[in-house]
């Protein structure tokens, strides 16, 4: 049976109509469930569940000081989506050890309950991104829900902790031992200050300059790094991309915000002006292929949802408003450090969700 849409001629496959139906069923669900992720993250259900003991629903709510009617229908609706596991005969819920490490265990490289809460921050800003597509303007960082600012930092915070060291600083020739020796350091764009801070700690012969334009953020930064005992040797400052203060850094350092920025050619010269001659400029960005084709997968679908709704208005609400996107891609970025002077490029390290470049003068 076929039938045709009254304003074309195209003919209708039934069956890939109804797949499509269910697909988009399915897609509602998991968009409601972002929110209900962030539920079970914010009241405590997903770290009262990470020892595997199986749990009632006025068990759970017991546990957390919440209503059980919440708890019931939030747990039938983790069990629906395969994030919990039911038992019908015993009645009880169970979180899987493997889902425990990624929703309940913030030490994990695989932590992504951050990236929940980033997504709903996002997405609780449409109406003014909406807005913003019609008028062709942008919405500043500054301008989103907290939970963006504290959501991004929990996501990447994950991808530094297990990456920065081990991998990404050991990848950028003679940086370790510049670093262990003693270099001077800037982190632009540095938000909540977390790669700052893991930086300090690992280098306490280093001095650092963290600098981002959002004063709440550098507000929680300095609150940090008093925390984690390193202010002696860290400094953070309110100050765009494109002037932050200092010179003859030994390196400079971007994690995942060069796309984010109005200016970033503008940005890349002013890195140039401030590194030393054989200084090395870190740039690392959301994984990304040259090619649209490139990105059509699971990672491109939902960096292009954040470029879309969080960093291409964060980057048209500023001066200039290149709109990189999240995907710019390496030619893109090789595109930026040569126009403002760098005459090295290459691709350093890399991981399912970044790109990590090493730029030389």
């Amino acid at each position: 049976m076929t039938q045709t849409l009254p304003f074309t001629e195209r003919t209708i496959d039934p069956d890939k109509l109804m797949s499509f139906v269910f697909r988009a069923v399915d897609e509602v669900g998991a968009t409601l469930n972002t929110a209900l992720v962030v539920m079970g993250d914010k009241l405590g259900y997903y770290t009262a569940m990470a020892d595997g003991t199986p749990v009632t629903p006025g068990e759970l709510a017991a546990q957390t000081g919440t209503s059980e009617h919440y708890a019931r229908e939030w747990l039938n609706n983790q069990a629906a989506g395969g994030y919990v596991e039911y038992d019908a005969e015993a009645r009880r819920y169970t979180l899987p050890a493997e889902h425990a490490v990624a929703l309940a265990d913030p030490t994990s490289p695989a932590y992504l309950a951050g990236f929940f809460q980033l997504a709903l921050g996002t997405v609780h800003d449409s109406d003014d991104i909406f807005q913003a597509a019609r008028d062709g303007d942008g919405l500043g960082w500054h301008e989103h829900h907290t939970d963006v600012h504290h959501g991004c930092e929990r996501f990447f915070r994950t991808m530094y902790n297990g990456h920065l060291l081990t991998e990404w600083i050991p990848a950028l020739e003679g940086v370790t031992a510049k670093l262990e020796a003693g270099a001077k350091v800037a982190d632009v764009g540095c938000g909540h200050g977390a790669s700052t801070i893991l930086l300090a700690k690992a280098f306490p012969n280093s001095t650092f300059v963290g600098s981002d334009y959002h004063a709440a953020s550098i507000d929680i930064a300095r609150e940090r790094a008093r925390a984690a005992g390193v202010d002696d040797r860290v400094t953070f400052e309110v100050a765009p991309a494109t002037a932050f203060s200092g010179s003859g850094y030994d390196l400079i350092a971007m994690f995942d915000c060069l796309h984010d920025m109005g200016d970033p050619v503008g940005a890349a010269r002013h890195v140039r002006n401030a590194i030393a001659a054989d200084g090395t400029w870190m740039v690392v960005e959301p994984m990304a292929g040259d090619r649209v084709e490139d990105n059509l997968n699971t990672v491109g679908r939902a960096y292009y949802g954040f470029s879309t709704l969080l960093c291409t208005p964060a980057s048209l609400s500023q001066d200039v408003g290149l709109a990189l996107g999240t995907q710019a891609g390496p030619a893109k970025i090789r595109d930026v450090s040569t126009a403002a002077g760098f005459t090295a490029f290459r691709t350093a390290a890399n991981t399912p969700f970044n790109n990590v470049f090493e730029v030389r003068p």
